[in-house]
């Protein structure tokens, strides 16, 4: 089954993201040596803004 066509949202109309992924979070926090995969949980880590260009 398709979607209708005034269902479809295109990729201009879906907005720019303010905030990263948890994996990117993860990746991020890793680099920076904040979060350690072994001891650290990835539930509860805080919101990181995407940086601006």
């Amino acid at each position: 089954m398709s979607l209708d066509r005034s269902l479809k949202v295109s990729a201009s109309m879906a907005g720019k993201r303010s905030v990263m992924t948890r994996a990117e979070r993860i990746a991020k926090m890793t680099a920076d040596k904040k979060f350690d995969v072994k001891k650290d949980k990835a539930l509860g880590i805080p919101k990181t803004l995407i940086p601006t260009k």
